[in-house]
């Protein structure tokens, strides 16, 4: 069967994406997958130690949809000014230079606090929460976010998208409720994978669960 220059040029672009560590995953239709994010806690290595003890390592439980990182078996509790406590918050790996923890606007009228939405690891000036472990507690002066919606991509999702790392984009919900997100962050690196993360909140808001699609609106 004769090759013909089309199905060369597609095996080409494969090939030089696979080259490159990219990763060609954009649906022939456009659609981005979505992964809802619960409440959860990045920790550094000086935290870990003081809520679980001297030398304690994570346990990983189950890999997440982003290459390296995990869920661990590890939960926590989180208090704010409320007094009122959310128990049982994931812990999610690896370990990270400073910690961070990542609530939705519901979870922040039950603590009392007053996280901004902010990218992830843009912690400066966020606000304190306290979180208690088995073996001690960390009081972060700050480090609590609401996380900003963001789309994860490879370059060569990039590329065919036509966005680059740190644009902002607009969304379509595809669904009964439909709806369209503004100012939503792309960030590309050459370990992400196709998929747009939101929280529970703007999750049920619109009626989605893990596994639905957005599209990238083309203005």
């Amino acid at each position: 069967m004769e090759i013909t220059s089309a199905q060369i040029a597609e095996l080409v672009k494969k090939v030089l994406a696979n080259m490159d560590g990219t990763d060609v995953s954009v649906n022939s239709d456009g659609e981005v997958p979505v992964g809802v994010s619960n409440r959860h806690i990045h920790l550094n290595k000086a935290d870990l130690e003081t809520l679980f003890g001297a030398g304690y390592e994570l346990t990983p439980l189950k890999d997440l949809s982003q290459p390296g990182q995990y869920a661990c078996k590890e939960t926590l509790t989180l208090i704010g000014p409320a007094m009122r406590p959310i128990e049982n918050v994931r812990v999610l790996g690896p370990l990270r230079s400073k910690s961070q923890v990542e609530i939705s606007a519901t979870d922040s009228y039950v603590l009392k606090v007053k996280p901004p939405v902010r990218e992830s690891g843009k912690t400066e000036g966020s606000a304190p929460v306290t979180i208690i472990g088995p073996k001690g507690v960390v009081q972060l002066k700050e480090g609590c976010i609401i996380a900003n919606r963001h789309i994860h991509m490879s370059p060569a999702d990039g590329a065919k998208f036509g966005v680059q790392d740190n644009d902002t984009v607009t969304v379509d919900v595809i669904g009964k409720r439909r709806t369209r997100w503004y100012d939503v962050q792309v960030r590309v690196h050459k370990d992400f994978r196709l998929e747009m993360h939101v929280d529970t909140d703007d999750a049920n808001a619109v009626g989605i669960g893990n596994g639905a699609k957005v599209k990238i609106v083309k203005e």
